[in-house]
């Protein structure tokens, strides 16, 4: 049964997915009438979405009390996989359809994944440093390798989280020669084609997390995980940041529990100047801006399957409904 036609839609935050390079005429195909939002915040919202039946977000949060207003609001599409920001009992019990984008940015990630990877691996960005303050204009030799400079091949790649993010990270390792190790889930038996958590914990030497936060995950590499992990062992983090304890990271860091870790997403967003990962007596971190999905070719696909999610929608045939 068809959902009918959608009268107006409202995208609320197109400044996180749009930088002024996307073409947006997929969108204005399904919906005749837009309102475009740069950025919207939560006091923003409910005015926003008045008279609209199709709202497209990133990262607004859609508590209960938001919902509870939203009384012309049909379909809410997220151009965005996670749903942690969307209340969905509360958009059920108001009949609400919600749907997520999914699969849209592997590429991207995967290959931010094993940027940051390759970038602890071989000290590119101590050493661009030391180049940058002179040390190599000082030098009493030819070159700097005063670091530890790993070769990629023969590494363990140990992944959390085996959907298509890390799906796309473990092949592209795979073909740098590294042995791929998938974890099962913390305290389940593992399937085939799969070690327990705490063994790919403690064999590997690239541990890549690519899970969703959720009340399983949160907090998962805590300093007890990080504590088992091996002391020359790197942490690449391009999920969420809720999922590591981050002040246990940084003080592993300090110690040198482990050798290093790279980091795309944290807790808070954007984060406050004193976030724990952000402090800079910190050693082999690496902090990127939660920016490895956003490669221009995956925020195009992006919003060319929110139209789609549209659609589909106002045909009767929901897709990717959460």
């Amino acid at each position: 049964m068809s959902a009918g036609p959608a009268n107006r839609g409202v995208f609320l935050d197109l400044g996180t997915v749009d930088n002024g390079d996307l073409d947006r005429s997929c969108l204005e195909r399904v919906v005749g009438e837009w309102r475009w939002h740069e950025h919207t915040g939560q006091d923003q919202i409910i005015e926003r979405i008045r008279g609209a039946d199709v709202v497209v977000s990133n990262k607004c949060v859609f508590s209960r009390e938001i919902l509870a207003q939203a009384s012309d609001l049909r379909l809410l599409s997220l151009v965005a996989t996670g749903t942690d920001n969307i209340d969905l009992e509360a958009a059920h019990d108001r009949g609400v359809t919600v749907c997520n984008i999914r699969d849209y940015c592997s590429e991207s990630v995967a290959q931010h994944t094993i940027t940051l990877m390759l970038s602890l691996l071989t000290g590119l960005p101590w050493y661009w440093r030391q180049v940058r303050a002179g040390e190599w204009s000082r030098a009493m030799q030819f070159c700097l390798n005063d670091r530890p400079i790993r070769e990629a091949r023969g590494l363990v790649f140990g992944v959390v989280g085996y959907g298509s993010l890390g799906r796309a990270a473990a092949d592209r390792a795979r073909g740098l020669g590294m042995e791929v190790i998938v974890a099962e889930r913390r305290g389940v038996a593992p399937r085939p084609g799969r070690l327990s958590f705490d063994e790919v914990i403690r064999r590997s030497d690239v541990l890549s997390l690519h899970c969703p936060l959720n009340s399983e995950t949160r907090g998962l590499i805590d300093r007890n995980v990080l504590d088992r992990m091996k002391s020359d062992a790197v942490l690449i983090n391009t999920a969420r940041g809720g999922i590591v304890v981050e002040e246990d990271l940084a003080n592993a860091l300090r110690a040198g529990d482990i050798a290093g870790a790279g980091v795309d997403t944290l807790s808070r967003e954007p984060p406050p100047a004193d976030h724990p990962l952000l402090a800079e007596d910190i050693p082999n971190l690496l902090v990127t801006p939660h920016n490895a999905w956003a490669s221009r070719t995956a925020r195009q696909a992006g919003l060319e399957q929110v139209a789609r999610v549209i659609a589909g929608f106002l045909a009767g045939e929901p897709i990717n409904r959460v």
